[in-house]
């Protein structure tokens, strides 16, 4: 049997941070290490442990090698059965509570699965949920977890994914062709809706505000009607509705992304484990 040399669970994870971020100074901010020591860590990953190249360096841009992307994919499932088997042995019976904020975009699509994969592990914890915009969420102090949209460039805490804003109708409607176009979106502080005005403007599509709500089912109930056109993240449009575009003549909207927060004065086991879950669920 061959003698291959094992591979440091801090050292895979810091290689999924750089994945995940993009390069090394954002990734050594996330795991909480320098940048020289993240590079020292993938030197030895590279030269002592795999004998392979994982990364093509363009400047301060790193991008996976398709060995890396083989490794990005076991890295992933081993950091996960690591962790499983520290909580299970160590916090088999772990109790407590723990403050969750999210906009209630995500409460739908994504908190169902996640509550649900922790709950089956840690029964005895209560938790607590509540849903407000993302401009409310960074003003409070008094959660232990937020999940928060972020401009790019402006994004704090621990990414959790990166998606596009996408131009969606209700199928056998051409609600798009109405001038001015009935648009369907967040209230004024969501930075998305001025993405949205600030892209038909930058065509001159004469458009107006028709309806505005902070809850995300009440957008799509209207747009569901064939009353408004609403613009969303890509994963938050069902697939009962139609999505627009260049041949639409509807204007090409930005990226955005999604962040974890974790507070700076609750922090615990109960919160880091529920956040352990919530980065895989929005990995999912």
């Amino acid at each position: 049997m061959a003698n291959y040399p094992s591979i440091d669970a801090e050292l895979l994870r810091s290689f999924v941070a750089i994945a995940d971020h993009g390069g090394f100074t954002r990734a050594a901010e996330a795991v909480n290490r320098t940048q020289s020591a993240i590079s020292m860590q993938m030197k030895r990953l590279e030269e002592d442990v795999l004998q392979r190249s994982v990364f093509e360096r363009d400047g301060r841009q790193v991008r996976l090698t398709p060995e890396g992307q083989i490794l990005l994919g076991y890295a992933r499932r081993i950091l996960k059965l690591h962790g499983e088997v520290l909580t299970t042995l160590r916090e088999p019976h772990m109790v407590g509570s723990v403050r969750i904020g999210t906009p209630d975009d995500y409460v739908m699509r994504f908190l169902p699965g996640i509550l649900s994969r922790f709950a089956q592990a840690y029964p005895l914890v209560q938790v607590e949920v509540h849903c407000e915009p993302s401009y409310q969420l960074l003003q409070r102090r008094d959660l232990d977890l937020s999940i928060v949209t972020r401009e790019p460039g402006t994004e704090i805490g621990q990414l959790l994914r990166r998606e596009r804003f996408v131009w969606a109708e209700a199928p056998g409607f051409n609600t798009h062709e109405q001038r001015p176009m009935p648009l369907a979106m967040f209230n004024t502080e969501c930075f998305c809706r001025a993405w949205a005005c600030n892209a038909l403007d930058s065509l001159e599509i004469p458009y107006r505000v028709a309806y505005t709500s902070p809850s995300l089912s009440a957008l799509m109930a209207v747009v569901s009607a064939g009353l408004a056109v609403t613009a969303q993240l890509q994963s938050l449009v069902t697939a009962d509705m139609r999505l627009l575009g260049e041949a639409e003549g509807m204007p090409e909207l930005p990226m955005s992304s999604i962040v974890l927060l974790r507070s700076e004065r609750n922090q615990s086991q109960v919160s880091e484990t529920l956040a352990e879950h919530i980065v895989e669920g929005f990995r999912l």
